[in-house]
């Protein structure tokens, strides 16, 4: 993969993986745009990296912003759609001063079905990689399956 000018891949303290910029951005900036392929849901892909563009249409991540992690404070965010011949476009935009140094994340705001406990560690901290509208949805999942137990304490209800 070619780097991406103003970004770096580094290792994470939110997890595994991360992208941390190597000059300052404004608000509004674009940070990169996304390589990627769209597919839709009834075709059969690894869809760990992949964006959700619009109902059974989705984006996989090729490049390096595959790793930019997600947080309840983020200070990007996506901005994607159909280009209309068949394609899909993504791009990665700041939403509040990057500086230097500083990791990149946007939030991933997963649906309740599909929402993952979160490690950010932000004071924001929803306890869950999902939409802060379907929180209320996730907790009655949850509620639903048993005791809940708090993701950031595994073990400790």
């Amino acid at each position: 993969m070619p780097a991406i000018p103003g970004l770096r891949v580094i290792r994470s303290a939110i997890d595994g993986y991360g992208v941390v910029a190597t000059r300052d951005f404004a608000p509004g900036d674009v940070l990169t745009e996304v390589d990627g392929v769209m597919w839709r849901e009834d075709e059969l892909v690894d869809d760990r990296y992949s964006l959700w563009i619009n109902d059974g249409v989705y984006f996989d991540m090729l490049d390096q912003t595959r790793w930019i992690n997600h947080s309840c404070q983020p200070n990007a965010e996506i901005e994607a759609d159909e280009d209309g011949r068949g394609g899909a476009w993504a791009r990665i935009v700041a939403i509040r001063p990057i500086r230097a140094g500083e990791e990149i994340t946007y939030d991933y705001a997963f649906t309740a079905e599909i929402a993952e406990p979160c490690r950010c560690g932000t004071p924001a901290c929803r306890k869950w990689i999902v939409d802060e509208e379907e929180l209320p949805r996730l907790m009655e999942i949850l509620r639903e399956q048993g005791p809940l137990e708090d993701p950031a304490r595994p073990g400790v209800e």
